[in-house]
């Protein structure tokens, strides 16, 4: 049995998977505690050893929020501040008594998609999270792509293509770092830009209403969000150009945004046409926490 954990910062799921056909046999979810290291470790210990219940042959992948470091093995870019810089590997270990593995959450959405999802006819994978953060994986042949910096699909803290406008020069990342591509393609990001434009709090659902009934400025505000997520792909479309991109994360259910970075990124990218499909992940919220199980091959 493989079982994979899908640890955010609201909620952490856990997954039960037959390692000979990859059907579903379990599943359980539970709130994740804020602001608290110690009660975020015992919640996600808690969780596998209650999935993992009675059975003695099993592995535990867990994709979770920034990578760890390579030498130091503490956590790193992560959304989640209680656990950046913190040994969460060992410290799980420590409790389970077991070995556990960890990556990305974007990592484990993209090896799911490669393996059995959207991306499963694709030899070479990007997939992206657009959600409350914003990070990405790269499959190729089916296997997740990690390099010595544990780094490999951290595009969403790369500086947003520019020119950047005055707007875009302003906004900062929680780690105080001007213009990352997360800070305004992200849910946040769109209410953020929304409010500084109105003067309103509105939330990223509210605001693509307000756009899809005409009013005016959803219309301005969304404009701009899918010419910075166009501005944004382009990065690694130059450099990686995948065979397809797979999108996940709340964001990713905006139908227009499939027809609009399309037409939108030419101008971005090192040629005069756009073939690479885009399209939803398969496995959609599930995505991530099967992509964890599957760490183990």
């Amino acid at each position: 049995m493989k079982i994979g954990i899908d640890w955010g910062g609201t909620k952490i799921e856990a997954i039960a998977i037959d390692s000979k056909d990859g059907s579903e046999l379990n599943r359980i979810r539970v709130d994740s505690p804020k602001d608290n290291y110690k009660e975020i470790i015992n919640s996600v210990t808690q969780i596998i050893k209650d999935i993992s219940a009675n059975e003695k042959d099993f592995t535990v992948g867990i994709g979770m929020p920034g990578s760890l470091h390579p030498d130091t093995g503490l956590v790193q870019v992560s959304n989640t501040k209680a656990l950046e810089n913190m040994p969460v590997k060992k410290d799980l270990e420590k409790e389970l008594g077991f070995e556990i593995k960890i990556a990305n959450d974007a990592d484990c959405l993209a090896l799911s998609e490669a393996i059995d999802g959207a991306g499963k006819n694709y030899k070479t994978v990007f997939a992206v999270i657009l959600g409350t953060g914003v990070g990405a994986g790269y499959v190729v042949n089916k296997e997740l792509v990690e390099g010595p910096n544990k780094l490999s699909g951290e595009w969403g803290q790369n500086p947003i293509p520019g020119p950047m406008d005055d707007y875009e020069k302003t906004i900062k990342r929680h780690c105080g770092r001007i213009g990352a591509i997360e800070v305004f393609i992200s849910g946040p990001g769109l209410e953020n830009h929304y409010e500084f434009k109105s003067g309103k709090k509105t939330t990223s659902r509210e605001i693509i209403d307000l756009y899809r009934g005409n009013d005016e400025l959803a219309g301005q505000v969304m404009d701009e969000y899918f010419e910075r997520t166009a501005r944004s792909f382009s990065t690694f479309v130059n450099i990686l150009d995948p065979e397809v991109i797979v999108c996940g994360g709340g964001m990713s259910e905006i139908d227009e945004l499939y027809e609009e970075v399309p037409k939108r990124i030419i101008p971005y990218i090192a040629s005069n046409f756009f073939l690479t499909p885009m399209v939803k992940a398969e496995h959609g919220s599930s995505s991530g926490v099967r992509g964890a199980a599957y760490l183990w091959g």
